[in-house]
């Protein structure tokens, strides 16, 4: 998990006194853990001011809100958030820092030392110590490539500094060419003809203006002006470097330098004791000039006043070639500080700043801003300079191009090498609004669920800012198991005020998701409005729905009764067929699922058309519970014969009822009949029923049974709703006679008569006699026998 500060922004200006702190965690859907939350005026966090909050939650939003806490005015205040992974590993920290204005301001800020450490500086510092501004201390290349003409020509005795070349031929042979360079700056000192002479007594220059002071070392004059520019014209400090610019044999243009450090030495003769050349280079470190005794090329390297920098060198023979490196300690006097991009913002008003120069300004100070601007695609541009102006307006800046703006600041101080003390920098503008997900707040998904079971999603989005977002735009993207995305399209949630919640909330199917899937939601994406930050904004959340192993089960009944093979039914039967599922979710409400057909006795098969009169579907209803579809088959057989019917069903998953379809054989007489009646047990001691065969269409309106004694004495008559249900077909009668008479009086043993009355639109039924029948030998006249033995 990472949490990070998330309002009051980085760098913000906050105007009031009471406030709360906002953090957001990348997981928003971490474990419960501990967040931490300090505040103070110092990036360290070790003042006496400190305060200290916590809280415990899952990820998402996370708000603080301590007490106690009275900002000072134009006083920048830092804060940080971090959680704790676990006992051992410490709290990881995210920081922020703010400044609270007392006025209406809004926008960013700089100010603090800590709030500039984290700018990029070029060529520039902020000391930890005096928390001031300074020009970076370096060590700059000196590159010395010197040699006497003829063995090297001219062109190749060159010098730079950093490859910046600082000279390359220079004007006269058999001189002394001395180059100073300022303290620190290392700037090269200029020379120019001034008069016919060049400064400080030197050769007249080949050119207007040259890097070097020339006197030729074979004349006294010209060697005694020398020891006076080293001596007297050059600070302390000052870096000088001294290059023989001289010929050897055979030179052409003039012959080899004649005088030596013997003549340079008798100068004293002239100018008194230790006042020539010789004795200034000796003064100055540069002792190996004892080795020039003859024509020899050199270069000495020194520090005006400082003996532990010298550095000497001089050729073993006149031919030799001096290559050397020479590292300088400078101090550059410009550079820049740039502060991070800033942003983003629904206007930009002012850039303001202020601050001083140390002892005043000078004409050699130099200082301007530059505004740069970035757009949403990371292209950068400048967009303004300001150099003198503390207070300017980049009203002409349009923020829907330009949402990101970063303040540079060059200066320079070539003499004094101070530079200018940046006091506080701004932009001011409205800021745009920020928001994250808070599930935390609310939050209902499931991670497992079962096949066709509903998605029902909702998640808290929440305003952590002080500014109110518009009309919220949303993005939902289901990505299945096949890595194939659906986007759902959602409306634009209401506009969210300053400091409240909304929630996004959709119930999905799931019937098409089997396995593996990820949720995708973003608030506000395509950058539909700007907002501060975006890491909070979406969530990815898997979930897995499970496969339908289960088959549903089918009950076939006529006329409310199973019947077996061969069973006669009704010529107008109800046939009552059920499909019933285990699903909680996937409702057997599709007339796919089930495949009715009648074969008829001539062979041909009719399939019924679910929803018709003759087949009415009733579908299952989740809301009572039971997911069991329903088919009320009324067909019409007008055929006397062998029918068959077959059913199959499938689920919604595709599940099937059974290997094989269901079928079932009977038999259908149109004609109403009913079968020789037959008690059961017989004989009996208890009780009795009566089985019965009855054909057509239609029930007898009248039917009794009629028990007698041997003599022909009517002793029971069970009418025909005594005898309970009645159907078309095979009959087990529900009533059991128990041997009493008419009034309830228990009736001897012995041997009892019955008979069956009938009587249909006024007629009595036939007689039905299936093939194999042989019960009318249990019959005489239409009366059967039963045994009473208790």
């Amino acid at each position: 998990d990472e949490i990070r500060a998330t309002y009051p922004y980085n760098y913000g200006i906050v105007n009031k006194q009471n406030i709360s702190y906002f953090a957001s965690t990348a997981n928003p859907f971490g474990r419960l853990r501990n967040y931490f939350f300090e505040i103070d005026t110092t990036r360290k966090f070790n003042s006496s001011i400190k305060k200290i909050d916590s809280v415990t939650s899952v990820g998402g939003s996370i708000e603080f809100k301590p007490s106690g806490i009275t900002f000072n005015n134009n006083s920048v205040y830092y804060w940080r958030v971090g959680m704790k992974i676990d006992a051992i590993t410490p709290v990881i920290w995210n920081n922020s820092s703010f400044i609270y204005r007392s006025t209406l301001d809004t926008g960013f800020n700089q100010s603090h030392y800590y709030q500039y450490s984290d700018n990029k500086f070029t060529d520039m510092a902020i000391d930890s110590t005096s928390r001031n501004f300074e020009y970076k201390k370096v060590i700059r290349k000196l590159i010395i490539k010197t040699g006497l003409f003829p063995y090297f020509d001219v062109s190749s005795n060159v010098f730079y500094l950093d490859l910046q070349q600082i000279d390359k031929w220079r004007c006269n042979f058999n001189v002394f060419s001395i180059y100073v360079f300022e303290p620190k700056t290392l700037l090269s000192k200029v020379n120019r003809t001034i008069n016919g002479s060049g400064v400080a007594g030197s050769l007249p220059l080949c050119s207007a203006t040259r890097k070097f002071f020339e006197f030729p070392m074979e004349n006294r004059e010209y060697r005694n002006r020398a020891r006076l520019f080293l001596e007297d014209s050059i600070p302390n400090g000052s870096l000088v470097m001294i290059v023989n610019q001289g010929t050897g044999v055979g030179g052409g243009f003039v012959g080899p330098n004649s005088a030596f450090i013997k003549h340079w030495m008798d100068d004293t003769l002239v100018y008194g004791t230790d006042k020539s050349i010789y004795h200034t280079f000796i003064k100055n470190g540069l002792t190996d000039i004892n080795k020039f005794d003859k024509n020899l090329p050199f270069t000495f390297v020194y520090e005006k006043g400082n003996p532990n920098f010298v550095r000497q060198f001089i050729g073993e023979k006149e031919s030799d070639f001096i290559d050397v490196v020479v590292d300088v300690p400078a101090q550059l006097f410009e550079g820049s500080v740039e502060s991070p991009w800033l942003g983003p913002a629904k206007n930009w008003k002012n850039f303001t700043w202020d601050g001083y120069f140390p002892g005043g300004k000078t004409a050699s100070d130099s200082i301007y801003f530059e505004i740069f601007g970035k757009t949403n695609s990371s292209s950068e541009f400048k967009l303004a300079t300001v150099r003198n102006a503390k207070d300017t307006s980049l009203s002409f800046i349009n923020p829907q191009t330009f949402p990101y703006l970063k303040m540079r600041m060059y200066n320079s101080d070539p003499i004094s090498l101070s530079p200018f003390q940046l006091e506080y920098w701004r932009l001011s503008g409205s800021n745009y609004p920020e928001g994250a997900m808070a599930p935390n707040v609310k939050f209902i998904f499931k991670d497992t669920l079962e096949f066709g079971e509903p998605q029902k999603f909702a998640i808290a989005f929440r305003n952590v800012s002080e500014t109110a977002f518009d009309s919220l735009k949303l993005k939902m993207i289901i990505t299945d198991r096949n890595n194939v995305p659906k986007e759902i399209i959602l409306p634009k949630k209401k506009p969210l005020i300053v400091g409240d919640s909304l929630v996004v909330s959709y119930t999905f199917d799931t019937k098409d998701l089997l396995g593996n899937n990820t949720l995708y939601l973003m608030v506000n994406p395509d950058n539909d409005q700007p907002e501060q930050f975006l890491f909070n904004n979406f969530i990815y959340r898997d979930f897995f729905v499970k496969s339908d192993n289960y088959n549903p089960w089918m009950d076939v009944t006529f006329d409310g009764t199973h019947i077996l093979n061969g069973d006669i039914v009704s010529a107008k039967p109800h046939i009552l067929i059920k499909l019933k599922d285990d699903s909680r979710y996937m409702a057997l409400n599709d007339t796919t699922g089930l495949k009715i057909k009648i074969r008829y006795p001539g062979g041909s098969e009719k399939e019924f058309k679910l929803g018709s009169d003759t087949a009415r579907f009733t579908p299952a209803n989740l809301n009572n519970g039971d997911n069991t579809a329903t088919v009320d088959l009324h067909p019409f057989l007008k055929d006397d014969g062998s029918y068959e019917l077959f059913v199959s069903g499938t689920d919604r998953s595709g599940n099937k009822a059974g290997e094989l379809e269901y079928s079932v054989a009977f038999e259908v007489f149109n004609k109403p009949m009913i079968s020789n009646l037959l008690n059961y047990p017989n004989p009996f001691t208890t009780s009795t029923a009566f089985v019965f065969t009855l054909t057509g269409s239609v029930i007898p309106q009248n039917m009794r049974i009629q028990i007698l004694t041997v003599t022909g004495k009517v002793v029971r008559e069970i009418t025909k709703e005594e005898l309970g249900p009645i159907r078309i077909g095979r009959n087990i009668t529900e009533f059991k006679w128990d041997g009493t008479d008419q009034f309830g009086n228990k009736l001897g043993n012995g041997i009892y008569l019955y008979r069956v009355l009938t009587n249909l639109n006024g007629q009595a039924l036939d007689q039905y006699k299936s093939k194999g029948d042989r019960t009318d030998q249990f019959f005489n006249k239409g009366y059967g026998k039963m045994y009473l033995m208790r």
